[in-house]
């Protein structure tokens, strides 16, 4: 990132508070729009380098500073989806986003310093439940970008349009399918101590290799999916049924006997487990619940979308 003094010696930058302050909401478009922090942190990096790359009157010019920074980001992001669809055909299994801990704001895993800088979290809403974030994964590029930046940060259609390269009728109407397609994960959201609650079953069942509790606990047409990446050992293809995805879940407590924990967690703003085994977290688990099943489970296993996981 070029400094001031590098670039113009003459030059008198807006306020750099105002322009910082807006890492935050870069973060936050970020990871909603590609499921990754690393990719959301390289998105805000390169973001500030191209506003530091502009002449200081080119600057000074710029109206709105932070829609500029988010307008670049967005640009950004369209762009690495559309290459992240290449990407997918090369990657090993299947792709779940990366999950993220901590019981409201979630926090980058960097090392170093006591304090939480508020520029590196990602506020947690039904907008980063894993969940919805594999809905938005399902959506084309520009579907997803329309949505993310009309529905959950109030951009009007003009300013979207300006992004995705669009109309803004062609926007409002990528927002309106994307729209269509997350009305079933809105829908079976609950209350959170409900959930807790199914999932704390799900845990007491699964440890005592239960098969009935389990079977109980899952909707018939459940399904789990897994994410190794090629790293970590997983089931190849997703499980699909209840009765089935409770007998391998019990397979699998049968082979990690002793070895392995399971804790209680918050997982995307949900209530979800982390498998601690051999002084690691191995796994982190994911939950859709509908009414009183569970729905969808995700496990991701690719260590290196464990890296900010820690048992404290």
């Amino acid at each position: 990132m070029t400094t001031r003094g590098e670039h113009d010696d003459d030059r008198s930058d807006p306020d750099l508070g105002a322009i910082m302050s807006e890492r935050r909401r870069l973060i936050n478009l970020g990871y909603r729009l590609l499921g990754s922090v690393a990719d959301a942190e390289d998105v805000v990096q390169e973001t500030y380098a191209r506003w530091y790359a502009l002449s200081a009157r080119e600057q000074q010019a710029i109206e709105s500073p932070g829609a500029w920074l988010m307008t670049v980001a967005g640009r950004i992001c369209l762009n690495l989806l559309g290459s992240a669809r290449a990407r997918r055909e090369t990657y090993v299994g299947d792709w779940i986003p990366e999950p993220l801990p901590e019981p409201t704001e979630w926090i980058t895993g960097r090392s170093g310093g006591g304090g939480i800088d508020p520029a590196d979290r990602v506020t947690l809403d039904e907008s980063v439940t894993m969940a919805f974030l594999v809905v938005l994964d399902s959506m084309t590029p520009a579907e997803r970008v329309a949505f993310v930046l009309h529905d959950v940060f109030r951009y009007p259609f003009g300013e979207v349009a300006g992004v995705v390269g669009r109309t803004p009728a062609a926007c409002r109407q990528l927002a309106s399918s994307a729209r269509r397609r997350i009305r079933g994960v809105q829908a079976s959201a609950g209350p959170s101590a409900g959930q807790a609650d199914i999932v704390r079953r799900f845990r007491a069942a699964w440890e005592a290799r239960d098969i009935e509790a389990l079977v109980g606990l899952l909707d018939p047409d459940a399904t789990a999916t897994a994410d190794g990446g090629g790293l970590a050992v997983t089931h190849p293809r997703p499980i699909e049924g209840g009765e089935q995805i409770a007998r391998a879940y019990a397979e699998i407590r049968r082979v990690s006997g002793d070895r392995t924990t399971f804790l209680e967690r918050t997982v995307n703003g949900l209530p979800g487990l982390v498998a601690w085994q051999d002084g690691r977290i191995a796994t982190v688990f994911a939950f859709e619940i509908a009414g009183d099943r569970i729905r969808r489970i995700w496990a991701v296993r690719n260590p290196e979308k464990l890296r900010s996981w820690r048992i404290d």
